[in-house]
């Protein structure tokens, strides 16, 4: 059974950084492209961040040039390091699984953005 977490959520102040990474179990990190996306309070849930299979990088505009998503197959691990964090980057962060077998869903970790 694949299994996703997300972990490195907390308290960032705004224009600060965090690191986010997502592990997964059960599979090969190879196997899968992985998105992350992004849940503000009461809003719906928005990818703003891939690692593709073949190592691409792709990224919303919301997020472009302030965050890098990047993945460490042999620690079947993806990061997204966050930075010059806005108030409007608050919110649970999911990751997400693609690949032949399916796709596969991480609990989510929750980044809180204040002064």
């Amino acid at each position: 059974q694949v299994q996703l977490v997300e972990s490195g959520g907390g308290i960032v102040q705004p224009g600060g950084s965090l690191n986010l990474s997502c592990v997964i179990s059960g599979s090969e990190l190879a196997k899968y492209s992985v998105d992350w996306y992004r849940q503000p309070p009461g809003e719906q849930r928005d990818l703003i961040a891939t690692s593709t299979k073949g190592g691409r990088e792709m990224y919303m505009m919301s997020v472009k040039g302030r965050f890098t998503v990047s993945r460490d197959n042999t620690k079947n691990t993806v990061y997204l390091h966050m930075t010059k964090v806005k108030y409007t980057d608050a919110g649970v962060y999911y990751c997400k699984a693609e690949g032949e077998a399916g796709d596969f869903w991480g609990v989510g970790t929750l980044v809180t953005v204040s002064s």
